[in-house]
């Protein structure tokens, strides 16, 4: 399948950084059983994954911003052009050898999100979505998931972890949508579950406390596909508050339906 000049560019950043990645993961199994344990050896696949994303991206479109997980803000010349990128998504389950992890780069213009890139090194899955262009899975067309009924659907969610969010928030939102959903699942890497929304295998996605480079490229992933993104009151730009829900229009609106008013 023929693609972008853009998608090319990003694409071919992201398998070369995977590679490193893939190559990492295959030593975790041997440093989990070390004393000093895999922390900082995954540190390390961060950002040498970051520098590999960096450099590929800026000698192909020299000029572009560039905000990373690991380094930060790096301002180019070019100010209407930001390359949005997480390294590693899914660092957590990568230290624990969990093969459900991806890189995820977005490249914004004039404040919007026109590309996105989606790759698990792990399993060879590459998701790519241009604005107006549709969104693919390894060349394939993705379309949201077309439920309507929230008790037929499988809903991810993002849960706080020690030192962060708000529990008990977390659990009152859960609490509100559990006897109303098929089962709720929690992959642990936020680009993926908008990716699997995208794809049709979630019927819709709700987390708190993102960061951009966690949802840059999701988000257009899923509207690419025919779904719905928002923050979780329904009309804000979740890049900018970090809180967001989609799926398709109906179940999207369920979802804010019942999570819009439980922070207040």
């Amino acid at each position: 399948m023929l693609h972008s000049a853009l998608i090319n560019v990003m694409v071919k950043a992201a398998r070369n950084a995977g590679r490193g990645l893939k190559r990492d993961l295959g030593e975790i199994e041997h440093l989990q059983v070390s004393l000093k344990g895999p922390a900082n050896f995954v540190s390390l696949a961060d950002k040498r994954a970051e520098e590999v994303l960096y450099k590929d991206l800026a000698k192909a479109r020299p000029g572009y911003g560039f905000i990373g997980e690991e380094g930060g803000n790096r301002e180019g010349a070019d100010k209407s052009h930001i390359w949005i990128v997480d390294p590693l998504d899914g660092t957590t389950n990568f230290l624990h050898g969990i093969p459900q992890f991806a890189i995820s780069i977005g490249l914004q213009r004039e404040g919007v999100i026109i590309a996105g890139v989606i790759y698990n090194p792990a399993n060879d899955e590459l998701y790519i979505a241009e604005r107006g262009k549709g969104a693919f899975l390894n060349d394939q067309r993705l379309r949201v998931a077309g439920r309507r009924q929230l008790n037929e659907c499988v809903i991810a969610c993002g849960l706080p972890h020690i030192g962060r969010g708000d529990h008990e928030l977390a659990l009152r939102e859960m609490a509100a949508l559990q006897s109303k959903v098929a089962g709720f699942r929690r992959f642990g890497a936020a680009s993926l579950d908008m990716a699997f929304v995208a794809a049709g295998r979630l019927d819709g996605y709700w987390e708190r406390n993102l960061q951009p480079w966690d949802m840059a490229a999701g988000q257009i992933m899923v509207r690419e596909a025919g779904g719905t993104v928002s923050c979780v009151d329904g009309a804000s730009d979740p890049l900018k508050t970090g809180h967001v829900i989609c799926g398709n229009e109906y179940i999207h609106g369920e979802l804010v339906k019942i999570i819009k008013g439980l922070g207040k």
